[in-house]
């Protein structure tokens, strides 16, 4: 059975907040740019995975979610949620992953960004870039 997840499209204005992942080899998308959440506990629902991974990874209590879609492959079933980002970044606190960042759409369709920590550019990951895409023009 493939793995659940719940990850969370962060938008503020017309940017999007990401993470850059941990480079450990044995995780989904090592080193790539991509949404925050994570695995659904056993017993969890996708809504509460959703609100305890952002709280885990962000110190972020975010309003208003609402479950944008579905995304199957062959790595996991990922429940999307989206909320505005109601805090500036710098009110955030990063415990999980290398970096974060808000990225512009033109940033998301060129599928790359340069990190400030990782100080060099890494790739967004492509699922996470398809899921933001069809955000962004779904959204208009």
């Amino acid at each position: 059975m493939k793995p659940e997840v719940a990850i969370a499209i962060l938008y503020q204005h017309q940017t999007f907040l990401l993470q850059l992942r941990d480079n450990i080899p044995n995780i989904a998308y090592p080193g790539h740019w991509g949404l925050f959440g994570g695995h659904l506990d056993p017993g969890e629902t996708p809504e509460v995975a959703v609100v305890r991974e952002l709280q885990e990874e962000i110190c972020y209590v975010a309003p208003d979610l609402v479950k944008f879609g579905i995304y199957e492959d062959d790595r996991a079933t990922r429940h999307v949620f989206a909320a505005p980002l109601t805090v500036d970044v710098s009110e955030l606190k990063l415990m999980e992953g290398w970096d974060l960042g808000l990225f512009t759409i033109a940033e998301i369709q060129q599928g790359e960004r340069f990190s400030d920590r990782a100080n060099q550019i890494r790739p967004l990951g492509a699922i996470h870039q398809r899921i933001l895409l069809d955000f962004i023009n779904a959204k208009g």
